[in-house]
């Protein structure tokens, strides 16, 4: 399972979103705008503070296009 921290508003974790919608993959969604523990967890997680930002496998993608996601599912 992917685990996505997103960011309300966002276009960049809307094509993300649509992408695994599209693609069929199964993800969890952690808004963090509104929830500050997500935030904070994306942060320790990441070190950073942009979105989105994926966790798959342990392995982190941090702001990561859909196309970066994309790539590196093809590259699993």
């Amino acid at each position: 399972m992917i685990i996505f921290y997103s960011k309300k508003g966002c276009p960049w974790c809307d094509d993300a979103r649509t992408y695994m919608v599209d693609k069929g993959l199964e993800f969890e969604e952690k808004e963090v705008r509104s929830n500050q523990d997500f935030y904070d967890e994306m942060v320790q997680i990441s070190g950073q503070s942009k979105a989105p930002t994926f966790v798959i496998d342990g392995n982190v993608l941090a702001d990561a296009s859909a196309e970066e996601l994309e790539q590196y599912l093809q590259a699993k």
